[in-house]
């Protein structure tokens, strides 16, 4: 179980004001659950997203996971614990092969099989990739779907994915929506998804609506929905790239 508890991120503009990226944001995510967090652009969804894995440190607040304080833990000792994250732009590795990255993740010698096993569960064909470096001959959809493969040859905990559908181009996105279902399934632990696209929302347990006054609305998707769009947030939306197209028709 995630606990966040009156997290606030500040930062300091060039005039040398401070400015709340996020304000005492106070979070619990039970254990087995899918939740999608979205919001207008800079509502502090990356930035939420940062702060569990460690890549950021709060300004105040504290964050718990399975009861144990992790705020002051380096990015490296959550990955231990069993939480995971996916950047809106994957990392390329050159010289760095599919499998030797599958091996890297699950933190042991995975056989070729099993390897295969997991590149088949995200709709590669396994033979055509296991031996690919992880470099720009890749598409935008191949390697979103490598790293959810590797996020289950981890046996993560809780997975956190920054808007999964940045840069991929709709059929890659409309499969991808696919895997995150069989993710869903096949996984024991929790899943994060910063994200405004329709497609992902479907799939939730629960949305979390964050605006830059911090969370202001949880729910399944037949209560949030109606909210997003009778407001200025889904306006705002619109504007970013893909967002919230789906929603608005």
């Amino acid at each position: 179980m995630l606990e966040l508890k009156n997290l606030t991120f500040t930062v300091e503009d060039e005039d040398g004001s401070r400015r709340d990226i996020l304000s005492d944001v106070s979070l619990t995510i039970e254990d087995g659950r899918f939740i999608v967090v979205t919001g207008p652009n800079g509502s502090g969804k990356s930035t939420l997203a940062k702060l569990i894995m460690g890549i950021e440190k709060p300004t105040s607040g504290r964050i718990f996971f399975d009861g144990e304080d992790i705020t002051e833990m380096s990015v490296t000792d959550r990955a231990r614990l069993g939480i995971s994250f996916a950047f809106q732009q994957p990392v390329r590795f050159k010289g760095i092969t599919v499998l030797d990255l599958l091996r890297i993740a699950s933190g042991r010698e995975l056989s070729v099989s099993e390897a295969c096993g997991y590149l088949s569960a995200v709709g590669l064909c396994a033979k055509d990739y296991i031996r690919r470096e992880t470099n720009a001959s890749l598409s935008g959809g191949e390697i979103k779907r490598i790293e959810i493969a590797t996020v289950l040859a981890r046996s993560t905990r809780l997975a956190v994915f920054d808007e999964p559908e940045a840069g991929i181009d709709l059929w890659s996105f409309q499969n991808l929506t696919h895997e995150f279902t069989k993710l869903r399934e096949n996984m024991n632990g929790s899943i994060m998804i910063i994200s405004h696209q329709e497609r992902i929302l479907d799939i939730a347990d629960e949305i979390i609506l964050l605006t830059d006054k911090g969370i202001a609305r949880r729910g399944t998707k037949d209560e949030i929905m109606p909210e997003i769009l009778g407001t200025s947030a889904a306006v705002n939306m619109c504007t970013g790239n893909q967002s919230f197209a789906g929603v608005i028709r």
